[in-house]
């Protein structure tokens, strides 16, 4: 666990909160996922008050030892939805007595898996790799078959929004399109992390519209069958 050391991260009037890892002199506390972060709130010189915990500003559910004087809350283990998360201790009766801790939560892009397309001649191809990451990404590159993607000569269109980075192309060509594709996200923090996907170019099928092959049928059915019940009345009038 970083920072063995509980320093004082944010003082109130009253209310001073102590962390494990420590707190910067703004009050964020640096943290990576899977990781346990201790936070304990104590009163200056008010043993008796009640303290209440909030997590941007939904109360936090304490025992019942856990609240007057000194009140502790763990976070375990740290998960994405904790980065940017406010905890603040103030006292039950005067919620203007309080202190407050932000952590801030370091994780890589999650590219580790692979995957396999399989796309038809002159359909639309579209890769998606996410690069959601704390710091976020500082560069993505795409390559196919080990060389950078050319943009122009595959009539590729690339996007990053912070969260993907999509690689699309409305008219797959095998010669052009086919291949393994890279796409490497580069972390200043946690370096480079890949996704390799294996994309197969295949035949274009002949699709039948099925409705109007069903409706079709059901006449030809509708038909076969009035023709045969009018034969049959024929017969049996031959026969009378």
């Amino acid at each position: 666990m970083p920072g063995g050391r509980a320093d004082r991260a944010l003082t109130g009037t009253g209310v001073t909160i102590q962390s494990v890892p420590d707190a910067n002199s703004e009050g964020f506390i640096q943290t990576d996922l899977e990781k346990t972060v201790s936070l304990v709130c104590q009163t200056d010189a008010l043993p008796d008050q009640e303290l209440v915990w909030l997590r941007n500003g939904a109360v936090v559910r304490l025992e019942e030892g856990n609240k007057k004087g000194n009140s502790s809350v763990c976070i375990t283990p740290v998960i994405h939805e904790d980065n940017g998360a406010t905890f603040t201790c103030q006292l039950r009766k005067d919620a203007t007595v309080q202190a407050s801790v932000t952590l801030n939560v370091t994780f890589p892009p999650e590219l580790s898996e692979s995957e396999d397309v399989a796309v038809e001649i002159g359909a639309a191809l579209v890769l998606q790799c996410n690069i959601f990451a704390n710091p976020p990404v500082s560069s993505v590159l795409w390559t196919l078959n080990g060389s950078t993607v050319d943009l122009l000569a595959g009539g590729f269109t690339v996007s990053n929004d912070g969260f993907t980075s999509q690689l699309k192309t409305d008219n797959v060509e095998r010669d052009l399109h086919e291949g393994r594709y890279q796409c490497t996200a580069n972390s200043p923090v946690y370096g480079a992390h890949s996704k390799f996907f294996q994309v197969s170019v295949m035949e274009k099928t002949i699709k039948f519209p099925l409705m109007p092959m069903i409706a079709g049928l059901v006449v030809v059915f509708l038909t076969t069958l009035l023709a045969i019940f009018s034969r049959w009345e024929r017969i049996v009038k031959c026969c009378k």
